[in-house]
């Protein structure tokens, strides 16, 4: 599983967060997207190398690179003095890195940060690139394609709360967890049906469609995948076990909802394209 992860969590270093940040055109971001390889790059060496200090050394070096995205997002809210959905969207995708590599840092180092176990804080990281930063990003650029639906407002502002309350869940229970989780799963089940709904017949092309049909189509598998090994740990019921988990939930979220949403929305013309890329007045 460990082998796994790390590849998944390597795509979201070096693909998903640049691809999207470009999508995103935030311009409180510029230094942090010219400056992300000399961040991602270290990052990604890290999950190779035995945990210690050089491992965590160079995991430093990637969460130095989330640090200043994130810091870009409370400068977006003052310039904007916006807090539209797609608005909450983007500053959750901008700050869900840091997250993940506050629990990279942590695992690299062997260190049970807040007394969670290295396994957990493992699984953290690429939760955390594509639930936290992909689905947010995804969420925003579909209510920039939909803004007068009340669902997309809704996939805007639930996709961030959930996230947020599965971040909360990890410190209370897992009743707070399932809670997150449901807000979630509905959050990005509103995301897949507008995509195919509003998104997918605005474009002609073969590809793109396609790649629209398969990120939203996804969702349906993975999102059910969710609820239930929430469920299972809050009930106790049976439930897959995390690594299976990350087998199939984990590897279809990375490859069929995150990268086929960006490449898809890399291929929309800019009039179909996110609601973060104008500003808001």
């Amino acid at each position: 599983m460990e082998v796994l992860v790390d590849l998944v969590v390597m795509l979201g270093m070096l693909v998903i967060v640049p691809m999207g940040l470009r999508l995103a055109d935030v311009p409180e971001a510029d230094t942090a997207v010219r400056l992300w390889p000399l961040f991602a790059v270290p990052g990604a060496v890290s999950l190779w190398l035995p945990r210690g200090a050089l491992a965590t050394a160079l995991a430093c070096c990637y969460a130095a690179g989330t640090l200043l995205l994130a810091l870009s997002a409370p400068r977006r809210v003052a310039a904007n003095r916006s807090l539209a959905p797609a608005e909450v969207a983007l500053a959750t995708a901008l700050v869900s890195p840091a997250v993940a590599a506050t629990a990279l840092v942590a695992e690299r180092w062997g260190y049970p940060l807040f007394g969670f176990t290295l396994e957990i804080l493992d699984l953290t990281v690429p939760h955390f690139h594509f639930a936290g930063f992909a689905a947010a990003l995804v969420a925003g650029l579909v209510h920039g394609a939909a803004p007068g639906r009340r669902s997309a407002a809704f996939a805007a502002l639930s996709v961030p709360l959930g996230t947020l309350l599965v971040l909360l869940g990890y410190f209370i229970d897992d009743w707070a967890e399932l809670a997150g989780a449901v807000v979630l799963t509905a959050g990005m089940w509103a995301v897949g049906l507008l995509t195919w709904r509003e998104v997918r017949p605005g474009t002609g092309d073969r590809l793109t469609r396609a790649l629209l049909t398969v990120s939203a189509a996804v969702l349906v598998a993975t999102m059910l995948l969710a609820l239930s090994w929430a469920v299972g740990e809050a009930t106790g019921l049976p439930h897959p076990n995390l690594a299976w988990m990350a087998a199939t939930h984990g590897v279809a979220n990375a490859l069929g909802f995150a990268l086929c949403s960006l490449l898809a929305w890399r291929r929309l013309p800019r009039r179909t394209g996110a609601a973060p890329r104008p500003r808001t007045a």
